[in-house]
Parts: structure tokens; C-alpha cells; sequence
């Protein structure tokens, strides 16, 4: 399994996904993971870094430093029957290895890089590298993992690629630690009262976070705005700003623990995901877990997930005034939002990460010509 994103490591939903998967595919087979990061290895986990003459003078170095990431992964032999890459960070890690070991190749697709044009902020021309080493690997694999229906027309229609080697396995949900867990107390601690309309997210204009400022003023209660990692600095100075003028929004900018979240999103009243592109959503699964309706953009694998009027609202992406006309009438209506959480939490107990594991087991045995 390759990734740049492995625990203690997590930036976003991909590396989540990779630790779940890991764990539950090990009920079954053995893996071994590559990741980047400077951890000691341990059993079953091996953590490598780039070179280091990368040093964020150049916008393009984040890709370069990629490449050498790479190389340093794929070095040591691999013995292993299938090698898994995830994102465009190891697509083309998983092409050298494929050519160096003549193993076979399987890549999910968390995203694709043509459709996410404003990663160009963040890695100026490196984002046509980016783009490439993703269709690249891609193009090369023998088989491909599309984490949502939608994903998959996607991939068939940017890359052309059959049909016939894309096979779709939805993102998961741990269901036990994905529950209702309400700490009054821990919510004194943030400063935060409960019954707000929460969105949890990284700081990325993917994530349609201007949106829901945008919409900020129209709904009728508190907005707390939980974020990670920003994509750049600008983009965190522009949100900065913009937050600074809303009376209703609380912003926390910092990292959250898996059970903190939890506890946040069990006193949520609504929980809203604008995003203007989102191939899964996997945040939405969480939320709805924590049996908290979802007010969400009607895009990607975003209406895979969210039954529209029975366990949260779709709304049209980047409709500010739709996205605060949704979250009014779920706050105006307490048995709307209790039932819409009862239904949300039944959807997503559809979604278990033993049974993801086992149709990604079969993927591979399709891959090997083993079915």
C-alpha cells in the first residue's frame, strides 16, 4: 500500500480512508504499508522522506519533492503480489514500481487533479506535473478503485479509460467510533454552546467554505467553523478576513483527534458540506453516524451518500442562498432534524469498513485473474 498519508500522518479524508482499509484488509490478507513521513518504521509500516533540497523556494518543489518521495519508496524490492497506490502522490510511485517488480498495479482515486484547477495556487506550473504522474499512473495500472459511482464517469470521461477496469468501492465508516457521544463539558472547554450549524473541513477552496460565509448571514443561529490544514497561506489570510466580519462565526483553525470530532459533531443542530467538488465526502458519513442531518452540495459522490429529504437536503453547489435556506428550516424544526439523524445514521451503517475491505480484496483477485 503506497501513500503520503498514514497515521500519525493525517492531512485529510484519504488518510483515514488508507488506516481503515489497512486494518480491516489485514483481517483477510497481508499488507505492507509505504508512507511518507520521518516515523520509525514499524511491523507492517515503513515511513520514508524526500530528498531534502526541496525547501518550498519554488511553488513546483511540493511536486518535486513528490517525485523524489517516489523514487525513495519504490527502492527497497517489493515482493508483494499487488501494489496499491493512492492520489496522484503515488500513481506514478506505483507505475516504477510495477515496471521494476513486474507486480500488478491498483490505484483508488480519491480526486482528480484536471478537476481541481485551483491546486494551481499552491503549486504553480507543478501542477502539470501533478496532473500528468496522476494520468500516467493511471493509464498504466491494471486496475482502478473509484471511491464513488460519479468518480468513476469522471475518470472514464477526463482519461478515457474502459470502463471495464474502473471498479467502484465507496469510502467507509467506522460505526462504533462514528456514534452519538455528547460532552457538555468538552464543549465548555472549546467555548462553544451546543446547537450549531457545523462544518468540518480542510481550508481549501474545494471545500466551498466561502459559501457558507457567504450564507452566514442569513441563518438564523451560530456557525462553527472547524478547519485543517490550509492549502496555502493566501487562502488562509483571504478566509481570515472574511470570518472577521461575521458576528455568527466561530472559527477554530487546529487539528482534532477522531474522538473530539465526534463529540463536536453530537452537538451539531446541522451539519452543511458546500463543497464545489467532492468525489465521496466522506465527512458527510460521519455526521450523519453522529445522527446529525447534512445540508450538502449536490455534486460527486455527495449524492451517492445523502438521501435528499430523508436524511439531510441537496442543494445546488456554490447557492449560498439555498445552502441558508435549507439550514433554517432544519433549525426551525426539531422533528424534522431528529428524524433526518435517526435516517442518517441507518444510511450510514450501509457503508462498514469490513465490507469495503472485502470488495477491495476482490478487486484484487480480479486483478490477478484469480475470478
Amino acid at each position: 500500500m503506497l501513500t503520503s498519508e498514514y497515521p500519525p500522518n493525517i492531512y485529510g479524508g484519504v488518510g483515514r480512508h488508507v488506516q481503515y482499509l489497512v486494518e480491516n484488509l489485514r483481517k483477510y490478507i497481508d499488507v505492507e504499508v509505504r508512507a511518507m513521513g520521518n516515523n520509525p518504521s514499524s511491523e507492517g509500516v515503513k515511513f520514508y522522506s524526500p530528498w531534502e533540497i526541496f525547501d518550498g523556494t519554488y511553488p513546483w518543489d511540493k511536486v518535486l519533492e513528490t517525485i523524489s518521495l517516489n523514487a525513495r519508496i519504490v527502492r527497497e524490492e517489493i515482493d508483494a503480489d499487488i501494489i496499491h497506490a493512492h492520489t496522484w502522490y503515488m500513481d506514478f510511485a506505483g507505475f516504477l514500481a510495477k515496471k521494476l517488480y513486474g507486480k500488478k498495479l491498483v490505484c483508488t482515486v480519491h480526486s482528480l487533479e484536471p478537476l481541481r484547477p485551483w491546486k494551481r495556487e499552491s503549486l504553480g506550473r507543478g501542477y502539470e506535473l501533478s496532473g500528468w504522474m496522476e494520468e500516467f499512473g493511471l493509464k498504466n495500472s491494471d486496475g482502478i478503485i473509484a471511491v464513488s459511482g460519479g468518480m468513476k464517469e469522471d475518470i472514464r470521461r477526463v482519461y478515457g479509460i474502459p470502463e471495464n477496469r474502473i471498479y467502484v468501492v465507496h469510502n467507509g465508516i467506522d460505526l462504533e467510533k462514528y456514534r452519538r457521544n455528547e460532552d457538555p463539558e468538552y464543549l465548555r472547554g472549546l467555548g462553544v454552546e451546543e446547537g450549531y450549524v457545523l462544518f468540518v473541513g480542510r481550508l481549501s477552496r474545494q471545500k466551498g467554505i466561502d459559501v457558507l460565509l457567504d450564507a452566514a448571514d442569513r441563518i438564523n443561529g451560530k456557525v462553527l467553523l472547524i478547519t485543517g490544514k490550509e492549502d496555502t497561506k493566501e487562502y488562509l489570510r483571504e478566509i481570515s478576513e472574511k470570518v472577521r466580519r461575521k458576528k455568527n462565526v466561530i472559527w477554530i483553525h487546529r487539528f482534532f483527534t477522531e474522538e473530539e470530532i465526534v463529540k463536536i459533531y453530537s452537538h451539531a443542530s446541522v451539519f452543511v458540506c458546500p463543497s464545489i467538488y467532492e468525489p465521496f465526502g466522506i465527512i458527510n458519513l460521519e455526521a450523519m453516524a453522529c445522527e446529525v442531518p447534512v445540508v450538502a452540495s449536490d455534486v460527486g459522490g455527495i449524492r451517492e451518500i445523502v438521501i435528499d429529504g430523508k436524511t439531510g437536503f441537496l442543494i445546488p453547489p456554490g447557492d449560498a442562498d439555498a445552502l441558508a435556506d435549507k439550514v433554517n428550516i432544519l433549525l426551525e424544526d426539531d422533528n424534522l432534524r431528529r428524524s433526518m439523524g435517526i435516517e442518517g445514521r441507518k444510511r450510514a451503517m450501509e457503508f462498514s469498513w469490513e465490507n469495503i475491505a472485502k470488495k477491495t480484496v476482490e478487486v484484487y483477485r480480479r486483478v490477478l485473474g484469480d475470478l
